[in-house]
């Protein structure tokens, strides 16, 4: 290995490995709140390997769960058959006690993921997610709660869950899979809480979709030209051309918009999602507070 390969950029995806690693090690207790915390603060403030490696280097199982890989891989053909890769899973559970989690990026859903929510939330992003199998169960408990499940477009969605004073999402039901794709059920039960289901496209593909749009305009302007010749101009040609060519733009205009609106939405909701938790988290100091002051600790 050469030695600048730490140096190398850290992905998104890199540092989603690592903070779904530290979550694990809160939950089995090797790490206590604070020092959570503060590796997840410089998780999240990596920009190469060599600094996130040494986040997790004292945790069991760091070199077998390789949270960072030193190598950059080649990626796939994003066909559905090479996201059906078996195994158990990645993760196999969420949990949110008056707080939050989420699961999201590049990471395995096992045959069944089981999410519990109480007075707390929780988001399962499968839109970059691999599978362990061709159907997949998403458990959720939501208790004065919610839990979200992203699924991208073509994967088949069934919801079987029981709300009581609460309920399930079923939009997202009765639509047809794509040849070869996964099927996502989605089951549990809500008790004043809610459990969502929503089909999103990845950014990146928004992306690709707004430069295949530009480029369609490109085209068809190309192709007015190229008929309409250069002697066969005259004002009402022109006029057409110039009318379709302001109606093009509209239209991105809108699309930029809707998309602009839709990620100054999402970064409101993890704002508030991290509020919410910070609050939760000042809740349960004072409450241990008063719990050692009637304890007779002071």
């Amino acid at each position: 290995m050469t030695d600048d390969v730490p140096e190398l950029r850290a992905s998104d995806a890199d540092r989603e490995r690592v903070a779904e690693q530290l979550r694990d090690a809160l939950a089995e207790g090797r790490l206590d709140m604070e020092e959570f915390e503060e590796r997840l603060e410089a998780t999240y403030q990596a920009r190469t390997y060599g600094e996130l490696a040494p986040i997790t280097r004292d945790l069991p199982g760091a070199a077998a769960a390789a949270p960072v890989s030193m190598v950059k891989e080649p990626v796939g053909d994003g066909s559905w058959a090479g996201r059906i890769v078996g195994g158990e899973g990645s993760s196999s559970w969420g949990v949110a006690i008056l707080s939050g989690f989420e699961r999201r990026g590049r990471w395995t859903v096992p045959k069944r993921f089981n999410s519990f929510a109480f007075m707390g939330g929780g988001e399962i992003d499968l839109r970059e997610a691999n599978f362990a199998d061709r159907d997949v169960v998403i458990n959720c408990v939501a208790v004065m709660g919610g839990v979200n499940v992203i699924v991208p477009p073509g994967v088949e969605v069934v919801v079987r869950g029981i709300g009581i004073m609460g309920g399930f999402d079923h939009r997202e039901e009765g639509r047809p899979g794509e040849p070869g794709a996964p099927r996502v059920i989605v089951t549990g039960f809500a008790f004043w809480g809610g459990v969502g289901v929503e089909r999103k496209l990845t950014r990146a593909e928004r992306q690709r979709l707004k430069a295949e749009r530009r480029q369609e305009k490109l085209d068809r302007k190309a192709a007015r030209a190229e008929l309409e010749g250069p002697e066969a101009g005259g004002s009402r040609r022109e006029a057409l051309g110039d009318m379709f060519d302001a109606l093009d733009e509209a239209r991105d205009l809108i699309r930029e918009r809707h998309d602009e609106r839709w990620a100054r939405h999402e970064e409101r909701r993890e704002r508030h999602w991290a509020r919410q938790e910070e609050r939760r988290e000042r809740h349960r100091e004072r409450r241990e507070d008063r719990d050692r002051h009637r304890g007779g600790d002071y």
